[in-house]
């Protein structure tokens, strides 16, 4: 347990004397007339989790993780079911109910940040939702209940924002130019006193600087070598890792240290005190993003000893926080949904113990100059402006806002001419004109769906380029993610709660399916059409609150 969260404990005899008695003053209100509705819905999203390392390191977890999966209903075949399997749009998803193409946040490129949004308490680059579209959880619960209070807090200013949609209720992140939680002038013009205090108190430079990371248990326990090819060589690869002490550098290190993830949790139940979440006859959101996975798996990629200690190190801390959470509000009063933004692929130079990587391979800009000179020759001859199409290695987009009257006649030839060009491209599997992919077996066909699921036929978007499995685009010594891929796609969904049938369950479901569940054990209705649902199964039937669905 964290020395904060310790301290936190030692005052709650004095905090839920004052909870009850709010409790007792204003009776909750019931879903259907009996069962109470949730007093705090919590969701925590941890960024680059995979499933598998919650059933590979099962016997060793003691906390958080280890309680959510064996008590709560535990889907192993979660899926962001979407192709750009990125931070941006996988968060997006998460409360919303709805894919990319609905969300409006398709990559992270074009995710969070403005300069029309400018840091509240740093120095760094601005952030809101102004590019997010349609509503979330938190907007189907305070249009049901203006009381309806909202905490969401992150490492990062996308997993704060994007679950929560549009709406101006306090937003956390962490800015590394400064060390400190901030927010934007989206939100508000300057920090809460609670923020600030914390900021003072919890200074990265002052409690982490020089801080060692070692290994949580004997070393025996860990099967995975200490280094492995493909780890990114301008660090330390061997343990223990040591924040440097200069406070620059280790507020941007500390990213990719367990500690982050410890920081932004002793931040959240913080901010649960002085908010009061899930203490009034409401319900109430508390979303909790923790990044440092991301870190960790860049850097040391998904078959490290790296990954494998901070899943253990993440497990007590979250552990530590639920207990705080439960001793607080009550169990019966918590329902809580964990899931990922995305997975990731292991090192092309690393054999892999998860995914049978041996044909890897790495795919450079280069190798698709042939594909690009045929592009050029056919916009040339079609007579349209070459800097209105662009590729990136993943889409062939186009802006049409630039094209002359006749242009749109002649994209879908453009279209199939790149496309066929970019599939003669060694460790190319398959590259998909988007106007056609409306006509694939969107059952069958995982990655064409998943493509659909990002960007619309009629779009900027002409062609989709998915590489072979496991293959990497550029020599970056990195782990990364963002393909359509299953190893990219699938994350753990876990619900938990009084509401919630538990065990583990095999079946596929979704990311989208989150929002509306969460809905259904609030008892309030989603105010658009989804493309999530209800997971009626796992919801006991005294939960159910039977709302109807817009269509």
């Amino acid at each position: 347990m964290t020395s904060r969260l310790l301290l936190a404990l030692r005052e709650l005899p004095v905090l839920l004397v004052g909870a009850l008695s709010a409790r007792d003053a204003q009776s909750p209100r019931r879903v259907d007339g009996d069962r109470p509705k949730p007093a705090l819905v919590v969701l925590v999203t941890i960024d680059q989790l995979r499933p598998e390392y919650l059933e590979r390191w099962h016997s060793q977890l003691t906390g958080g993780l280890r309680r959510l999966v064996d008590e709560g209903a535990f889907f192993r075949n979660g899926f962001q079911d979407h192709a750009n399997t990125e931070t941006a749009p996988g968060h997006a998803s998460t409360l919303s109910g709805r894919f990319p193409y609905s969300t409006g946040i398709a990559t992270n490129s074009a995710g969070v940040n403005t300069s029309a949004a400018p840091l509240v308490g740093s120095d760094g680059i601005g952030a809101s939702p102004f590019r997010f579209r349609g509503t979330t959880l938190v907007d189907w619960l305070t249009t049901e209940d203006a009381r309806t209070q909202v905490l969401s807090v992150s490492r990062k200013d996308r997993g704060a924002i994007l679950p929560v949609g549009r709406g101006k209720h306090p937003v956390y992140w962490y800015a590394p130019a400064s060390g400190r939680f901030v927010t934007s002038t989206y939100y508000a013009d300057t920090l809460p006193r609670w923020v600030s205090a914390f900021n003072a108190e919890e200074r990265v430079a002052g409690r982490y600087a020089g801080k060692s990371w070692s290994l949580l248990l004997p070393e025996y326990e860990y099967p995975e070598p200490d280094s492995t090819p493909g780890e990114m060589r301008s660090q330390e690869v061997f343990f223990p890792h040591v924040l440097p002490q200069d406070a620059m550098r280790a507020n941007n290190l500390i990213m990719s240290f367990p500690y982050m993830d410890e920081l932004t949790l002793d931040f959240a139940w913080r901010g649960v005190r002085a908010l009061g979440l899930g203490a009034g006859p409401q319900t109430d959101v508390l979303a909790v993003s923790l990044s440092t996975m991301d870190g960790v798996g860049h850097r040391w990629g998904p078959d490290s000893r790296e990954v494998h200690d901070h899943v253990l190190r993440l497990d007590r801390f979250l552990g530590s926080f639920l207990d705080s959470l439960v001793a607080l509000r009550g169990a019966d009063r918590i329902v809580l949904a964990l899931t990922s933004d995305h997975g990731v692929a292991p090192i092309p130079e690393t054999r892999s113990t998860f995914d049978d990587n041996r044909k890897a391979m790495r795919v450079m800009m280069d190798d698709f100059d042939p594909a690009m000179g045929v592009l050029e020759k056919r916009v040339a001859q079609a007579k349209l402006p070459a800097e209105a199409f662009s590729f990136d290695g993943d889409v062939l987009s186009v802006d049409r806002s630039t094209l002359p009257p006749h242009g749109a006649r002649a994209l879908p030839g453009i279209a199939e001419a790149f496309a066929k060009a970019a599939r003669r491209v060694k460790g190319v599997m398959r590259a998909d004109v988007i106007d056609r992919l409306a006509t694939t077996d969107t059952v069958k066909d995982n990655i064409g769906r998943r493509w659909l699921h990002n960007y619309r036929p009629g779009g900027e978007v002409l062609v989709t380029v998915t590489l072979t499995p496991t293959s990497y685009r550029g020599n970056a010594g990195a782990a990364t993610h963002g393909t359509p891929h299953d190893y990219d796609a699938r994350v753990p969904i876990i619900f938990w709660g009084s509401p919630f049938v538990s065990g583990r369950r095999m079946e596929n479901i979704r990311v989208v399916d989150i929002g509306p569940t969460l809905a259904e054990v609030a008892g309030v209705r989603p105010l658009e059409k989804l493309d999530g649902v209800s997971l009626k199964t796992i919801i006991k039937p005294a939960a159910r609150s039977n709302l109807p669905v817009p269509r």
